[in-house]
């Protein structure tokens, strides 16, 4: 007998052998319930989210509050007057309609390059020329007169020059990116079911995937009146991802870009002498595994001499004060076993920079969010928002006040106003009362953390039990996995409804999310686990978490352990089977990459490195498919520009080849996604099939029940 028949002979065994209690729930109520739970929960946490707007440079915000009854009442608040009035209509009017309009604005498809070939004419300071491209060549048209002439000769199609022109403060150069373009990668897929014909359409999306050839650029000045060139030897920016973020400093003699080497593990800003043209390095960062580059923060102060800039050099991603002429690190501005998440505001007249940070105060959740402000004096770190939870903070545009809300979980938001400048509450502005949303059965999530794969790292996680929950019974576990390198997933503050955690657990089972080693915002030693291994996932940390969450809460069973998750959790969905299929006995995969070498460029060449090598090979679902031995759904949206729908139809192809047996859901006119209502459908009758052991309904002969 095989693998296979082993598996599903022990699973009737047990099954056969279970209590009757295992059979308790996964029926036609169940799911009535569960799909009941967004209109039943909707109105029962007034003021619970709350998103304030500053209006301008003024002291005057606004947002929306929601009562009890469903409405929207917009609110305006001057802070200065600690004064809330009712939105004037006439006001209302103008922003839903400045709002509309963004919304309705056409964008750039996300992974489309611009190519820089075309662009408006730039002025110089002076006001004297224009400086604009022709015939692939940077020109400049004196005003007065209306001569022009080029600075470059060189330009062609084939290595042309940037309409990104940058002038020099004193208009006497002009800089430009000399740009060697690299063939285009597209892919391709059909709607089939287009709403406005019969017959199918073809689409295509320009998509870079890792290996591909990328363009090469070289920074150029020229001088205007003498028309020297400074041309730049490239051995400092060789090995190019991207180049960028052309800057001149204040005395025009020094032109300032940044370098991002393939496969990330070198980032230097670079400052390109007008004079003679030598390349010399201002900052480098650099790592053996990568430099997270998206992790990023550079001001270059108005006084010309000081740089803030962010790093991960000292295992924690931090704050530093660079001179700007040297390199030279003058103060390390933040400092400890914490991150710095994102710079807010500085105040270069006062010398302060306002930032959020996350682990800070030592025994809470190390992801949970507050905001502080630091001196460039090196003083420590004031903490503006002391309250209990993780917030989340607007400043003025004078950084003078700051909107405030917090929560957890499992504890309702409250909002205040307060001083940037010591966090005191100036005004209280909106509190969610729990009191109607519990009387309608809500179960709070759980908030629940445990050791790691190595018996001292802390990995924190969430559990969500069904509102029926009866602690004397035992419930199948199923964790939500999104384990993707560059931010962290598991849910922190209040909401009354985790859709897609929420509603499936209703129907029976524990759901549960964590995240592992691998993410981000720990240290940079806990995200570097990923490099050149994304089929890790976290896997490690995530079994012993729900290990210990199952020996501190017996309802949970361990034996019945179901993941489901889409994107890069797609890909990690389906790696829990074929790599850890002892404790993993199903899987529900939504628009997967399931190969890294068919997803986009910058994600994977970011965790997996460059050349494309045989660890991508090893972290291949297409690859490993073979090793399948436990129940697997499929499903993949046919328009899906995200995730090439490729990447799951070759896994199909090579569980094919393998001869196993799985099941296939494509959704015709479905982007990016975990499947809409369809997939929701499918995703519940799976693992109330293989995890509660219960025949789903018969949908073609439920009439009155709709997804």
């Amino acid at each position: 007998m095989n693998t296979s028949k082993l598996f599903w002979a022990a699973a009737a065994l047990h099954l056969a052998s279970a209590p009757s209690q295992l059979f308790a729930q996964g029926a036609l109520d169940d799911y009535r319930r569960a799909l009941s739970l967004p209109e039943k929960y909707k109105n029962a946490t007034p003021n619970a989210d709350v998103h304030p707007r500053w209006i301008g440079a003024s002291h005057q915000l606004w947002y929306v509050r929601s009562t009890a009854a469903g409405q929207e009442e917009y609110v305006v608040v001057d802070a200065d007057k600690r004064a809330r009035t009712p939105m004037p209509d006439t006001m209302k009017q103008r922003i839903l309609a400045e709002e509309q309009a963004l919304r309705s604005a056409p964008r750039r498809y996300w992974a489309e390059r611009d190519d820089q070939r075309a662009g408006d004419s730039v002025a110089s300071p002076d006001g004297r020329y224009k400086a604009f491209i022709k015939n692939s060549n940077v020109y400049v048209k004196e005003l007065a007169s209306g001569r022009e002439r080029a600075l470059s000769l060189d330009g062609s199609p084939g290595e042309y020059y940037s309409a990104r022109i940058r002038w020099s403060p004193d208009s006497r150069k002009v800089a430009s990116l000399r740009i060697r373009p690299a063939e285009k990668r597209y892919f391709y897929f059909v709607e089939s079911s287009p709403a406005d014909q019969l017959q199918p359409k073809l689409h295509k999306r320009e998509y870079a995937k890792p290996g591909d050839a990328l363009p090469f650029k070289v920074p150029h000045i020229f001088h205007v009146e003498s028309g020297k060139v400074a041309s730049p030897s490239a051995e400092l920016f060789a090995a190019q991802f991207d180049l960028h973020s052309l800057e001149w400093d204040s005395e025009s003699r020094r032109l300032m870009f940044e370098y991002n080497q393939r496969g990330h593990q070198v980032y230097r800003v670079l400052a390109l002498s007008a004079e003679t043209g030598q390349v010399s390095t201002i900052i480098e960062e650099t790592s053996p595994t990568f430099v997270n580059y998206r992790r990023y923060y550079k001001r270059n102060l108005k006084n010309g001499s000081e740089i803030i800039w962010m790093s991960e050099r000292d295992n924690w991603n931090h704050l530093y004060l660079i001179d700007r002429r040297s390199g030279r690190v003058k103060r390390q501005l933040t400092r400890g076993e914490w991150y710095v998440r994102e710079v807010l505001h500085v105040d270069e007249q006062q010398r302060t920079v306002y930032f959020s940070a996350s682990g800070m105060v030592k025994g809470e959740d190390p992801y949970f969010v507050r905001y502080y402000r630091v001196g460039m004096d090196g003083a420590a770190p004031v903490c503006l928002t002391p309250d209990d939870g993780t917030h989340a903070a607007w400043f003025s545009a004078d950084a003078q006040y700051l909107v405030d809300t917090w929560s957890k979980v499992d504890v309702a938001p409250q909002t205040v106003l307060r001083s940037a400048k010591d966090g005191k509450v100036l005004m209280a502005l909106e509190k969610c009362d729990l009191t109607t949303l519990k009387s309608l059965g809500w179960i709070a999530p759980e908030a629940f953390v445990a050791k790691g794969r190595d018996g001292v790292t802390d990995i924190w996680g969430v559990l969500f039990r069904p509102s029926s929950f009866d602690p004397g019974k035992k419930y199948p576990v199923l964790e939500y996995v999104y384990a993707g390198p560059g931010s962290a997933y598991t849910p922190k503050s209040f909401r009354a409804l985790h859709g897609r955690h929420q509603v499936i657990a209703e129907l029976g089972f524990i759901v549960v999310q964590s995240d592992g080693m691998g993410t981000s915002f720990r240290s940079k030693a806990f995200e570097s686990v990923c490099y050149k291994n994304l089929k890790d996932a976290g896997f490690p940390d995530r079994m012993a978490w729900i290990k210990a969450a199952a020996a501190k809460f017996p309802f949970m069973d361990v034996d019945r352990v179901g993941i489901f998750g889409g994107s890069a959790g797609g890909q990690e969905a389906m790696g829990a089977l074929l790599f850890h299929p002892e404790f993993y006995k199903a899987a529900y995969a939504a628009c997967g990459c399931h190969d890294n070498r068919m997803d986009k460029i910058w994600w994977n060449e970011q965790w997996m490195g460059y050349p494309v090598d045989s660890s991508y090979m090893a972290c291949s679902n297409v690859e490993n498919a073979h090793l399948l031995t436990r129940p697997l759904m499929l499903m993949v949206g046919e328009m899906d520009d995200n995730v090439d729908p490729a990447s799951t139809m070759q896994v199909v192809n090579a569980l094919i080849k393998a001869k196993k047996e799985f099941e296939l859901v494509v959704v015709p006119g479905m982007n990016h996604t975990l499947g809409g209502s369809y997939g929701d459908r499918k995703r519940f009758d799976f693992f109330v099939k293989h995890l509660l052991g219960r025949q789903p309904p018969d949908w073609n002969n439920v009439l009155d029940f709709e997804f």
